[in-house]
């Protein structure tokens, strides 16, 4: 906003630049001395109203330096605590991000253990059922061998009873023929006999 000296020196140009010149003169004009005088007047009157008010700005300059310094600090007193909420934000998200993988990183290694357990069972049960499985081959082996034995020894008796058998029939025969020899021998011994008689 202009102050009144302002307007007055406006006035006074707009004047003098609407004064005619003076004839054969190209910067005399001609002027009212009233209306100049009259605006000098008041120029000159409210210079002083005008230097005090600068005056009291320029005295008061430490108030309004004081109230701008009050103004400043105050916002930079505000952009100080939004940007700790904002690092406090931070911090937050940050916690936040560490949690989360402290929580993926816990269920990872239980999802591991609970796979290497499952392994490790597994495993476990394989090597039993082998085991068992082994040893349940192990006595049907040892049945079959026992049977085996128990037969082979039945076998050789059998095998000598009937070989037993096979010389007594053997020699049986042997005295039967030995005996169909004999009699044959005395049979044609016999009938010599009777031949010479006849004769």
């Amino acid at each position: 906003m202009s102050s009144r000296i302002e307007q007055i020196i406006d006035e006074m140009e707009q004047y003098i630049g609407g004064c005619r010149q003076q004839p054969l003169s190209k910067v005399n004009i001609i002027v009212n001395r009233d209306e100049i005088s009259e605006l000098l007047t008041e120029l000159r009157l409210k210079t002083p109203d005008e230097i005090k008010r600068y005056q009291k700005i320029i005295n008061n300059k430490d108030a309004i330096l004081a109230d701008a310094q009050a103004k400043a600090d105050s916002i930079l007193a505000a952009a100080t605590i939004h940007t700790n909420e904002l690092i406090n934000e931070h911090e937050i998200m940050q916690k936040a991000y560490e949690q989360a993988n402290e929580i993926v990183m816990m269920a990872t290694n239980q999802a591991q253990e609970i796979l290497d357990n499952a392994t490790n069972d597994a495993n476990n049960i394989r090597m039993a059922s082998i085991q068992y499985t082994d040893e349940m081959l192990a006595s049907l082996q040892n049945i079959v061998s026992h049977s085996m034995n128990n037969f082979s020894s039945k076998y050789e008796g059998l095998m000598s009873a009937m070989q037993n058998s096979m010389d007594v029939v053997a020699a049986n025969r042997a005295e039967l023929n030995q005996s169909e020899e004999t009699a044959s021998a005395s049979d044609a011994g016999n009938e010599a006999d009777e031949d010479f008689e006849l004769d």
